[in-house]
């Protein structure tokens, strides 16, 4: 061994240490009080900054050692919350965290999650079941995918249930409802508490256009074909794969944004095939302008001039917005356009913008009024 030392020594070979091992990075680090820490690690960054759907504007992150930029926020009200960082203004999504949102239109958002005793979240109770369903579109031309959730017991009994079609929004996929939005665990919960009558919820993909799609006609031609994809495709899929209750007074179709216009178009287009109808943070106008109402009344025209009939079909025509929620106007002016022709409805104003945070809300809320 002497002898080796003295070799290594004479050839002037010189034993470097090993670095030190980097430290890992923890984020989001939720406290109990709700606070919560964000950390990004850029060494070669000169201005990090972090922005939740809770905030009103973004917060800084500051530099600390091995170049990790880190803040703490809060507390946070509990809920599920997507959030981004800003790199030297290019928006990137956190590295460590490996809950994300995934979007339509590419890349998602990070999420986090406060806990808190909100009905979203996951309790001792039996739980449903999430599958996915592909199956061809004619109309689209294209293969498609529907998640569709089973209420606990559904594989054990022989019993037929009702469905909610439950739709997204424009930035979206099929799999949100579940994912981000927590459909099965709020439906479990509430069954659970026996406020809900237990019921399949289906949820389909709503872009039948490329989401990036913005060319004249591209909303209208959407939810043309969506229509078209629920009522010859996924409805008939569904009492064929499933054990469902017969006739409209057993189906229901709601949707947020987006999927709040679908819902609205395809259920009053097709009572006899949905008597409960919802919209979320969704309306005629709005956005679209005069144009969008008058085309919608024309659409309706049959519908909306048959009062005693129409009212007669439906069981529920339900619509939510939230007061700081930029799609109001159009939420006020189809309940005007109802008002006017004597068609019953709901208009709920709650406090809230557009955000998951709203629309988890708005499914609690209507669940236990449908089918009853």
């Amino acid at each position: 061994m002497r002898l080796l030392v003295a070799a290594v020594a004479l050839a002037g070979v010189v034993w470097a240490q090993a670095p030190a091992p980097v430290p890992p990075v923890v984020s989001p680090e939720v406290h109990a009080d709700g606070r919560v820490t964000f950390r990004l690690r850029a060494p070669k960054a000169a201005e990090v900054t972090v922005r939740g759907e809770w905030m009103t504007q973004a917060e800084k992150l500051t530099k600390g050692d091995a170049g990790v930029w880190s803040v703490t926020v809060g507390p946070v009200p509990a809920d599920i919350y997507s959030y981004t960082f800003s790199v030297d203004g290019m928006t990137v999504l956190d590295a460590v965290n490996n809950r994300i949102k995934s979007s339509s239109r590419g890349a998602g958002v990070s999420v986090v999650e406060i806990p808190g005793g909100r009905l979203h979240e996951v309790r001792g109770v039996p739980h449903g079941s999430v599958q996915a369903h592909w199956y061809q579109s004619p109309q689209i031309g294209a293969t498609r995918r529907v998640m569709v959730y089973t209420p606990p017991g559904y594989e054990r009994d022989k019993e037929r249930y009702p469905v909610l079609y439950l739709l997204h929004g424009n930035g979206d996929t099929e799999g949100e409802w579940s994912a981000f939005g927590r459909a099965n665990f709020i439906l479990d919960n509430l069954i659970a508490e026996g406020r809900v009558k237990p019921m399949l919820v289906v949820m389909p993909y709503g872009h039948t256009v490329p989401p990036n799609d913005l060319s004249t006609g591209s909303r209208g031609r959407n939810t043309q074909l969506m229509e078209e994809d629920v009522t010859k495709n996924i409805v008939p899929l569904i009492d064929k794969r499933y054990r469902v209750a017969p006739g409209a007074r057993n189906r229901a179709i709601a949707g947020l944004s987006m999927g709040g216009g679908q819902s609205i178009n395809i259920g009053l287009h097709n009572l006899d095939l949905f008597s409960w109808v919802a919209v979320f943070s969704a309306g005629v106008g709005g956005g679209g302008g005069a144009a969008d109402r008058q085309a919608f009344e024309q659409r309706m025209s049959a519908v909306l001039a048959d009062r005693d009939g129409t009212n007669k079909k439906l069981k529920l025509l339900w619509i939510a917005c939230g007061k700081d929620d930029r799609a109001m106007a159009g939420a006020e002016q189809l309940a005007e356009l109802l008002q006017k022709n004597g068609i019953r409805h709901t208009l709920l104003k709650t406090e809230g913008a557009h955000t998951w945070r709203v629309w988890r809300s708005y499914l609690a809320q209507l669940t236990p009024l449908l089918f009853r």
